[in-house]
């Protein structure tokens, strides 16, 4: 480790751009306010802000609190219900696991204020408990996601490339984390990272840190963190079914409750491979294809999805699944990938009057 070369004014420098520069986000307490942040707000959000965009998390997060206000309310929400609302949102073992945190947290009367006690419920880890103890608790905890990690390999020159410098990062963000104030600390990191720590082009010439960074001495801020190169993802195939009935209901399944999309409502199909996609259909017809595939990527691979319809009889018996009909079929509670899939087979169906 290094030597801790950054004067110990950062703190105080920082938080006195963010009085002034704080983002306004829909989940925070502006600083200065006489109000105390909301921990069933922090939470949420921080849990909905995993691995997803703030941009993309507003929406979500204003409809979720705004039918669910509480964590007593989303406690003793239906988990279906709950699901169709994450819908499209990504990542779905974070709204089954933040159900059952939610019902725990509920049934104990509160949020641990400490992050071991936070770290035990359900979706919380280290990062999230330490964000959840700092904002809106005010402990001193250090709180690291990309874009403080960012922040501090420039701060410090710090040339290895992530993930293996991730340690190092965590210990720096440590030794700089003030007592006081530490929730608002760690808003202002984030903040600086996503409007002057900019990933490309970082606005150095604005930055309140600007004078005691080791990066933008030696002129290479722009090219830190360094990252090893990601192997190129793996290309998976699947099949997909859609079915629809003489009275235009369609035949919709409920995936596995673990693995990815669990619990959540999709066309029917089969497991999803590299190589030729194989997997027999839900109900004997006369099945064609839609003429493209669904293309959507996760995380560690890009996904192909064959895509085949069928008009079948009123009396049809599916072997899996249930026909639901138009009226109360609600694509936007479909996850992304299988709204993909509807947008390229609803205009190959002839009974669409009642959709």
């Amino acid at each position: 480790m290094r030597d801790d070369t950054v004067p110990p004014l950062i703190a105080p420098r920082l938080l006195a751009w963010y009085d002034r520069h704080a983002r306004m986000l829909p989940w925070r307490v502006p600083p200065g306010s006489d109000a105390a942040p909301d921990p069933y707000r922090v939470w949420l959000s921080e849990v909905m802000l995993q691995q997803t965009t703030v941009a993309a998390v507003k929406g979500y997060f204003e409809r979720f609190t705004a039918r669910w206000p509480d964590v007593a309310a989303l406690a003793a929400a239906d988990e279906a219900e709950v699901m169709a609302a994450w819908a499209g949102l990504g990542y779905y073992a974070r709204a089954r696991n933040m159900l059952k945190c939610a019902r725990i947290v509920a049934a104990r009367g509160g949020f641990p204020r400490d992050r071991a006690g936070l770290q035990e419920l359900p979706g919380i880890g280290p990062y999230t408990a330490a964000a959840i103890a700092a904002i809106a608790f005010g402990a001193r905890a250090t709180v690291v996601d990309g874009n403080v990690e960012r922040v501090m390999a420039r701060l410090h020159a710090v040339r290895k490339p992530l993930p293996a410098a991730k340690p190092e990062l965590v210990a720096l963000a440590g030794r700089l984390t003030p007592a006081a104030r530490a929730g608002d600390y760690a808003q202002a990191l984030m903040d600086l990272g996503a409007t002057i720590c900019t990933p490309r082009a970082p606005a150095c010439g604005i930055c309140p840190l600007a004078a005691d960074c080791a990066a933008r001495v030696a002129g290479v801020a722009a090219d830190l963190p360094a990252k090893v190169a990601k192997a190129a993802k793996p290309v998976r195939r699947g099949i997909v079914y859609v079915a629809q009935r003489a009275d235009g209901a369609l035949l919709l399944e409920r995936r596995p409750p673990k693995g990815l999309l669990g619990g959540m409502l999709g066309w029917p199909g089969g497991a999803w491979r590299e190589g030729v996609a194989e997997e027999a259909p839900p109900l004997a017809a006369t099945w064609t294809p839609a003429g493209a595939e669904a293309r959507h990527t996760f995380t560690h691979f890009h996904l192909r999805l064959t895509v085949m319809l069928a008009q079948v009889p009123q009396d049809t018996r599916p072997e899996r699944g249930a026909f639901i009909h138009s009226r109360e079929f609600d694509p936007g509670a479909l996850p992304t990938v299988m709204r993909k899939v509807w947008s390229i087979a609803r205009p190959a169906l002839t009974v669409r009057d009642a959709l």
